[in-house]
């Protein structure tokens, strides 16, 4: 089997287990009685970045190879996402809060770390394999961006209906999605153990046996975080944290907030409305073909500029969402999720490449978990602690009135594409990066 499709089949896992529940999660915990906590569950998934992502990029660095490590994460997450899931069933509607969070808290925990492991995976196979990482990863890495298409529209279109469980493509009262309830859990559990079976198979990754007598920060990867010292590094750090900020609010909050339309009569027989996670789709449809995109856009006008073009998606991304709606308006946000593969993947594809040729080859896992820990990490935390006090305060708060809930929705929306200007302004003026034609190899 070719090794560029051995890497395809494992990125389209891993991005399909996220994807089963990550944009309509959201949408669920509504349904449960939870919406005003639902920036608690996304901001986890930040709060375990911080340290994990770092934590195995170290181990997969010194003591166990990347594959392997991914796959034990994998296994590990599957079980606690599968416990999510069941005990959701067994509940119903009386769902206690500190049980299924702790649930799902634990397995994020082992999973947010196997982003970077499978992109240090991938790199590190690439590598051995004579391949340039800029030129073969990004077509590799699309087909993640298609994985999670793929389980966002099964949990969409997939549900119980008339006593069974099958498709549905139309309006139907009857039948109930698996993205309204704990059924997209047990579709991610279960695609996160055919990922474990499969990185049994995978390519071993070598790890840094030096017999070099080390002191105890290069043992425990802490290297990595001398990277700061650069202030070149250290600003794209930060403004990775700053521009990490963004990344999860509208997975959180585009799907209540869509299915928020079903309420108002003049958008309640509205097929965007009833079918969010289709319509949110067409962002990561976008993604495919924009990370096709990023060899060129980097090698024609560098990082800084396609950073600041990401910053200026995440603008119209949340801009559009704003003042759209799934009638008239639903063209707007047809737009917001086109730009949603600038504004994602020209930030997070890119910046793994742009790190994985920044530093040193002994550090590399270990500089990806630093990356994560920024963007995924402290910057997403912050975020969704940020989006969950600014939503729980202009639409939560009038739980009677629908029309001051979308009038609160909106309102929400251009706070976020504010934010999303004032850190694109920032980041031109103080990242300075002069640069460089990358080579890539034919």
């Amino acid at each position: 089997m070719d090794i560029r499709f051995k890497l395809t089949i494992m990125n389209f896992l891993e991005f399909a287990v996220w994807g089963a529940y990550l944009t309509s999660m959201g949408t669920y915990l509504s349904s449960i009685g939870l919406a005003e906590k639902i920036g608690n569950f996304y901001a986890m998934q930040g709060i375990v970045s911080i340290f994990m992502p770092a934590l195995m990029g170290i181990i997969a660095d010194r003591w166990v190879p990347a594959q392997r490590l991914l796959g034990i994460n994998h296994l590990l997450s599957a079980i606690f996402i599968i416990a999510t899931g069941y005990y959701g069933y067994s509940s119903g509607e009386n769902v206690h809060y500190g049980v299924i969070f702790t649930l799902y808290s634990i397995s994020v925990a082992f999973f947010m770390p196997t982003i970077a492991l499978s992109n240090s995976t991938a790199y590190n196979v690439l590598v051995q394999s004579g391949l340039d990482t800029i030129k073969a990863f990004p077509p590799i890495r699309t087909f993640g961006t298609v994985g999670f298409i793929c389980a966002m529209l099964f949990v969409n279109f997939f549900g119980e209906i008339n006593g069974g469980y099958g498709f549905n493509f139309v309006k139907n009262p009857d039948f109930i999605s698996f993205q309204s309830n704990y059924n997209q859990f047990y579709v991610s559990g279960i695609l996160g153990l055919v990922l474990f079976v499969y990185s049994l198979f995978l390519p071993n990754c070598p790890i840094n046996k030096s017999e070099k007598k080390q002191t105890l920060s290069e043992a425990f990867g802490l290297k990595a975080f001398a990277l700061f010292k650069d202030r070149k590094m250290a600003i794209f750090f930060i403004f990775s944290m700053f521009l990490g900020v963004s990344l999860q609010i509208t997975n959180g909050y585009a799907n209540p907030f869509i299915s928020t339309f079903k309420e108002i009569p003049e958008y309640a027989e509205s097929w965007g409305a009833s079918n969010a996670n289709a319509l949110i789709s067409l962002s990561q449809t976008s993604e495919t073909l924009c990370i096709l995109l990023i060899p060129f856009f980097l090698r024609k006008f560098g990082i800084k500029v396609v950073m600041m073009m990401a910053m200026l998606g995440w603008v119209l991304r949340f801009g559009l969402f704003g003042v759209g709606n799934p009638g008239v308006g639903v063209w707007m946000f047809i737009l917001s999720m086109i730009v949603y593969g600038i504004a994602f993947d020209f930030f997070n594809v890119s910046g793994s490449l742009f790190v994985d040729k920044e530093v040193d080859k002994e550090i590399k896992s270990s500089a990806q978990g630093v990356f994560m820990m920024m963007t995924n990490g402290l910057g997403s935390t912050i975020g969704m602690f940020f989006a969950q006090y600014v939503v729980n305060h202009f639409v939560y708060s009038h739980k009677s009135d629908i029309n001051q809930q979308l009038a609160g929705w909106q309102t929400s929306w251009i706070i976020f594409a504010a934010y999303s200007f004032i850190v694109m302004i920032l980041f031109a003026i103080f990242f300075k990066y002069k640069h460089k034609v990358i080579d890539i190899k034919h």
